[in-house]
């Protein structure tokens, strides 16, 4: 198809205020679900002549997004569309919805909202590639394991990294804080109602021991698999060197959001460039939501960032904090962050990893699609019968001990981390052989590799 943008509107059909995207045969408008990933409305029709107008609608940091909207009347002054949008040539054509006089928000999809779109070319999935490389490490699959209790052990991290993918341990949780919790483990998966969230606070007040994060780190190592371990912000300066003397191939700083610029008048912040600067090993830090919070963590030297926060199956941080950011809109504009600290740093590529929302393995691909280099994974492992929370699911925000953003999910266990991973599925739900499906969708759509794939087409409905 060829594309041809709408002309500005000249002095007499300036009230219009908008920009629309014509595609020659069909007049498809497109949206811009965020920073870098685009969609078509997925209705459309043929017919010529340029008489439709767009109103374009900001969908995240740099996005637009561009919809069918009427012609205001002969001497209307507003320029308000539909949901009191109002929009405008100064703002580069990007739309706020209107709350109230005092507040306007941005629209946001989530990877619910968005489909892929097959091209005009297939091929077959065995000759998809899905390789992916960050710093001097090279994985067969683009997947890393949440660092979760319910999901990573020392067992299942090696037996992650020995499929090709990346095993991130907690390093503050039970496996650092006892000498073997299985028991513990067992126990947290049979509490009942609201006793569940008082006993994981007393299970997890035990304190890290050096010793234990140094014994978990060499059995993983010891394995000949990629060694990567977790800590928050909060704790990262206390155990780095622990971590990185028990020889860590890849350091993971997670949070449920984390900034470049933290202000405490109680503690010294950690310096997160002056860290990564001195440390010697890759950074992995996050999660963000935002294009301006993503570039400003890319700036830190950090080798990854994660994108998202409170979109997680055993969150409820928009529940109790009321923060949430539709990940598919996330996602694309820290992929537009990375392009933009690519030209800004003369050449410095960031991964960019989708961490929430991956529930099924079309999200997998959708992730990939809006511009993630990889994924994050926690509740489809936490899926497996081998999985260390024996059908159930939490994170660190389930126990904190002054304000719990999480909880105990009870998950049905549909086969072992493997068929989790290549199949054969028994079920049609996406929750097996999720790198059977990724393989499939990028072939259904033409592309062969992860990078190509991120130009994929997407719909919004």
């Amino acid at each position: 198809m060829v594309a041809a943008r709408l002309r500005r509107p000249s002095v007499d059909d300036a009230r219009a205020r908008a920009v629309g995207v014509l595609v020659v045969g069909y007049r498809v408008p497109e949206w811009r679900v965020g920073g870098s990933a685009f969609s078509s409305s997925g209705t459309g029709g043929t017919g010529g002549g340029l008489g439709w107008l767009a109103r374009s609608t900001r969908v995240g940091g740099t996005s637009r997004c561009a919809e069918p909207a009427a012609t205001p009347s002969a001497g209307s002054s507003s320029s308000l569309g539909g949901c009191g949008e109002r929009r405008s040539w100064e703002s580069g054509g990007m739309t706020e919805i209107q709350i109230g006089q005092a507040k306007r928000a941005r629209r946001a999809y989530s990877f619910d909202d968005i489909a892929i779109v097959p091209s005009r070319r297939t091929r077959d999935p065995e000759e998809v590639n899905i390789d992916w490389q960050i710093d001097a490490y090279r994985f067969e699959l683009p997947v890393l394991a949440a660092p979760m209790d319910s999901v990573m052990s020392p067992e299942t991290a090696i037996a992650l990294g020995r499929h090709g993918g990346l095993g991130v341990l907690n390093l503050e949780g039970l496996w650092t804080r006892y000498d073997d919790p299985r028991d513990l483990l067992a126990e947290v998966a049979g509490l009942e109602g609201i006793e569940a969230t008082a006993r994981m606070q007393e299970i997890y007040a035990e304190p890290i021991r050096h010793e234990l994060i140094t014994e978990r780190l060499r059995e993983i190592r010891d394995a000949g698999v990629t060694v990567a371990g977790a800590l928050s912000p909060q704790r990262t300066k206390e155990f780095a060197k622990v971590v990185v003397d028990a020889g860590v191939d890849m350091f993971v700083i997670r949070g449920t959001t984390v900034s470049a610029e933290h202000v405490s008048s109680q503690v010294e912040p950690l310096n997160l460039k002056e860290f990564i600067y001195e440390l010697d090993v890759p950074v992995i830090v996050g999660g963000c939501a935002t294009h301006q919070a993503a570039l400003h963590l890319m700036r830190t030297g950090a080798a990854g960032v994660l994108v998202g926060f409170g979109g997680g199956a055993a969150h409820t941080t928009r529940t109790v904090l009321g923060v949430a950011v539709p990940m598919a809109s996330s996602v694309a504009d820290v992929a537009a962050a990375r392009r933009d600290y690519l030209d800004e740093s003369g050449g410095r590529y960031v991964h960019v990893i989708a961490d929430g929302s991956i529930g099924k393995s079309g999200d997998l691909a959708k992730a990939i699609a809006c511009g993630a280099d990889a994924v994050m994974v926690g509740s489809p492992f936490a899926r497996a019968t081998d999985a260390p929370g024996h059908g159930f699911h939490w994170g660190t925000e389930a126990h904190h001990e002054a304000l719990p953003r999480g909880r105990r999910v009870k998950l049905d266990q549909v086969g072992s981390l493997e068929e989790i991973l290549f199949g054969p599925s028994r079920v049609a739900d996406g929750t097996m052989n999720l790198i059977g499906a990724l393989r499939r969708s990028m072939a259904t759509t033409g592309y062969t590799d992860l990078k190509e794939f991120q130009r994929v087409e997407v719909v919004l409905g």
